[in-house]
């Protein structure tokens, strides 16, 4: 019995003597954050993710944040958390205060690389993918050397396809720049760098330096060579995306136009105005939504549209009743009209809601952006591209199948005959004017999630509206369709060379060029009255 005691008080005293043996290394490199010291910092980093305990990825992540103090008198380390709480970052226990003489431990450009890359390796085992994702690419961009066997392990083990080509992409990258790797795996490595061929590995590539084996510097070279021509391709690819986009916007600001132009002859200089006024309901619909129904937010466009539609086209239909319809035949004197008229609606609105910028949200499944292949599309771009086709669609059936489509249609071709079939032409044009002054309501609604809300919104699309018009052919739906698109990815294609003035600017010398060859643009209208 008295055997048996002395081994029990022997083990008790060898567990209070281990506790602290095992406790002290950990509370060692943690003390190192305060010698203020670029070099301790940077061994504390590598030796404190490397201890596996728990409070590891606390500390590092206090440290990027600027979280991070340390005592240079006690050699105390503390973490402020982000409810603004202070733990002991040895021990984790609660701090009443931080000591007067602590300060956050500094970092240059090559720490944050290297706090990066431990953040990263501290997820490499993560249970969750997304985060095991975020890891890898994270060690891919800082190719840390002490972190190839987490990354080999974790590739071992790894079963989700993207996340397992990830860490193969991020142990190529360590294999590159490893001083003692072979050429063998250096060439495998290149090969998968290569496979990505995105900007980062061009980056990681180009920036392999000279000292690399004659056969890795030259199959560097090679794929360097081969990423910057897919990159060159993808980059037209993004630029034809961005003028589809561009082409989106004006075909919705252009397609009103081209219906009251092409059926009524007005040269309607506040169409732009009606973009506005769109626009402008949107924020109104917003702010109500937000004041008492933010549940309804993520709806909020859906319910602007057919207001925005209303308010626009019952504003047209009245300038029509009130304005235009004392002018018929005078084009000079409408444009001059509707001009000052656009200067009116400006200030009203001005007046109204104030001379600044208006915030309009997007709901939720409006915002963000995914990656397709080596470009970027935006959602909002891509729902007000779905919405245009839509509209466009929704305005073919209607000329097509109604009887409004149809006297539309006749007052297009032959005003005169189709007065005298009966048709109350000045029926028709007040509801043209309201019908196209309605479609640029609701690409205002579209506008407002791309671009200020602002009284000067509808002045930056109306000259592009009427060269999207004029070029497409007067009064022509697919011609207005074609001439958008074309000008949209023809000045995406020319501002990268030429800048965004000088592109507008050889955009309308030419059309200038192209009008006088064919002046009624690329769909002329056929008629009798048209023709002559």
């Amino acid at each position: 019995m008295d055997r048996f005691r002395a081994l029990c008080l022997s083990i008790l005293l060898l567990s209070c003597v281990a506790v602290p043996a095992l406790a002290g290394p950990f509370e060692d490199s943690v003390a190192k954050f305060a010698n203020d010291e670029f070099s301790d910092t940077e061994a504390a980093i590598g030796e404190v993710a490397a201890s596996g305990n728990a409070l590891a990825s606390p500390i590092i992540s206090a440290l990027q944040d600027g979280r991070l103090s340390a005592d240079p008198d006690s050699k105390k380390v503390f973490i402020t958390r982000t409810d603004g709480k202070i733990v002991d970052a040895a021990t984790g226990a609660a701090v009443d205060k931080l000591p007067d003489n602590a300060a956050a431990v500094r970092l240059n450009n090559r720490l944050r690389r290297t706090v990066e890359a431990a953040l990263g390796g501290l997820t490499l085992l993560s249970p969750d993918p997304a985060k095991r994702l975020a890891a890898a690419q994270s060690v891919f961009k800082s190719h840390e050397e002490n972190l190839l066997p987490t990354v080999e392990s974790a590739l071992a083990k790894e079963s989700v396809k993207s996340v397992k080509q990830a860490f193969a992409e991020a142990r190529a990258a360590i294999i590159l720049f490893k001083s003692d790797a072979s050429d063998s795996d250096k060439l495998d490595a290149v090969a998968v760098v290569k496979a990505r061929g995105d900007q980062e590995a061009l980056a990681l590539l180009t920036g392999l330096g000279t000292g690399q084996p004659p056969l890795v510097a030259n199959a560097a070279a090679s794929a360097v060579s081969s990423i910057q021509s897919n990159l060159a391709m993808w980059s037209m690819v993004q630029n034809a995306w961005y003028g589809l986009s561009l082409g989106s916007v004006l075909l919705l600001a252009a397609i009103g136009l081209a219906i009251t132009f092409g059926v009524m002859g007005v040269i309607n200089m506040a169409h732009g105005e009606m973009v506005m006024l769109g626009a402008y309901t949107t924020f109104v619909v917003q702010e109500v939504i937000r004041s008492r129904y933010p549940a309804l937010f993520d709806y909020s466009l859906l319910i602007a549209v057919p207001l925005a539609f209303l308010v626009a086209g019952l504003i047209g239909v009245v300038i029509e009743r009130t304005i235009i319809r004392f002018l018929y035949g005078r084009p000079l004197e409408t444009l001059l009209a509707t001009w000052g008229l656009s200067l009116v609606l400006q200030q009203a609105v001005r007046t109204a809601f104030g001379p600044t910028n208006r915030e309009v949200g997007n709901p939720s499944w409006m915002s963000g952006a995914f990656e397709l292949g080596q470009i970027t599309i935006t959602y909002n771009r891509l729902w007000i591209l779905c919405f245009t086709l839509a509209v466009f669609a929704i305005l073919l059936v209607m000329l097509r199948y109604t009887a409004l489509g149809l006297e539309m249609r006749a007052v297009t071709q032959n005003r005169r005959m189709a007065a005298s079939m009966g048709i109350a032409t000045s029926r028709v044009d007040a509801l043209t004017f309201g019908l196209g002054s309605g479609i640029a309501g609701i690409a205002g609604v579209a506008l407002s999630q791309i671009d200020n809300v602002s009284p000067n919104l509808g002045q930056s699309y109306i000259i592009d509206s009427f060269m999207v018009v004029v070029f497409g052919g007067v009064g022509n739906l697919w011609g207005t369709l074609v001439g958008a698109f074309t000008l949209g990815i023809a000045n995406k294609f020319l501002e990268p060379m030429a800048g965004a003035v000088l592109g507008k600017i050889a955009i309308l010398v030419l059309i200038i060029l192209f009008i006088q060859k064919r002046p009624r643009g690329l769909f002329a209208l056929k008629g009798r009255a048209v023709e002559a």
